[in-house]
């Protein structure tokens, strides 16, 4: 049986804001009985959408809130001063146990720095990475860290590499996930000095599956279920993989329909095309975690729309179902009394 979850959710943020992440929020609580969504934002421009909705009004509350951090302002400077904002609002409700996750399309540098400020670090984890599921052909892979430590140490890889196969083994169902390094060769005396000072900590860890390095061009073959890196190379990666992604399903659009010939090929091929591309819409997955947190924080894309906002939330329910944060804690050692 599963329990129970409370999701607080930032309707405020994200480019389709408020109409899409309000339609995610209705289709995750049809979906399951076990949610209950917090939408916290302007309450006049939330009432007036729900009226358009059949719902179950205890799985539905609105928390009211004056103000949005928009995706031009100073993260850190923006959490401290915009104590009403619906990011900080909702971040507060997990923080103060009230909510036990929170999803946001809204500003990726408030998110991280709201979640480290104000939902607060797991004693003992040195750094939160953001860890999204991307496709493969072999299914999916967790990108750990994809942008929220820039100038990360080996010794916060070594975290990020544990605290992913957690993931991975528990919320994505895979038995004893392969852990690779990003690097620019399969040699192990390759790669700058983060990657060189990181590898034999990663190879002397008898708690994860590490297989080596992985290349980039290895990635999307599904060469590894837990792909670690520092957010740089994570955040190139992840903006390479879904700007290439989009530009070939163009490209691919545009060949189909150049001639009347390609047309029939098209209208032929359209069914199984369709059928192939779902295993590489990202949207499917939800969104990013934020790992080591004392709550659940998830970011998901920008220009989410409901399916990725639905997903991110029901995402949480298995979160807290495995127990991820305490299967961490446990992991790494760490006593949080």
């Amino acid at each position: 049986m599963q329990d129970n979850v409370t999701v607080a959710l930032d309707v405020m943020g994200g480019d389709y804001a408020p109409d899409e992440i309000i339609k995610g929020a209705m289709l995750a609580v049809s979906e399951s009985a076990s949610i209950k969504v917090i939408l916290v934002g302007k309450e006049d421009v939330i009432t007036s959408r729900l009226s358009e909705y059949n719902y179950d009004g205890k799985q539905i509350e609105v928390l009211h809130a004056d103000d949005v951090i928009t995706n031009n302002e100073a993260p850190v400077l923006a959490v401290r001063r915009k104590k009403n904002s619906s990011v900080v609002m909702a971040l507060n409700l997990v923080k103060n146990g009230e909510a036990d996750a929170f999803v946001s399309a809204g500003s990726t540098g408030a998110v991280l720095a709201g979640g480290q400020l104000i939902v607060g670090r797991i004693r003992g984890v040195e750094r939160p990475p953001l860890a999204p599921v991307i496709p493969t052909i072999n299914g999916v892979s967790l990108l750990i860290d994809c942008g929220a430590n820039v100038d990360a140490r080996p010794s916060h890889l070594v975290q990020f590499a544990k605290m992913g196969s957690i993931y991975m083994e528990n919320v994505v169902g895979i038995k004893n996930p392969r852990v690779a390094i990003v690097n620019i060769g399969a040699e192990e005396e390759k790669g700058n000095a983060l990657v060189k000072e990181t590898f034999p900590l990663l190879k002397s860890c008898a708690d994860i599956n590490f297989i080596g390095s992985i290349e980039a061009r290895e990635i999307p073959y599904g060469g590894a279920d837990v792909i670690v890196c520092e957010a740089f190379v994570g955040n190139v990666i992840l903006k390479l993989y879904e700007g290439l992604g989009s530009a070939l399903i163009g490209k691919i659009k545009e060949g189909l329909m150049s001639t009347t010939r390609s047309k029939v090929g098209a209208l032929l091929a359209k069914p199984a095309l369709k059928e192939t591309l779902k295993d590489f819409d990202a949207s499917k997955y939800g969104g990013a975690p934020m790992l080591g947190l004392k709550g659940l924080v998830v970011k998901t894309h920008g220009n989410s729309k409901a399916n990725e906002i639905k997903n991110s939330i029901l995402q949480c329910l298995t979160f807290k179902e495995q127990g991820i944060n305490e299967k961490i804690m446990d992991h790494l050692g760490i006593n949080e009394d």
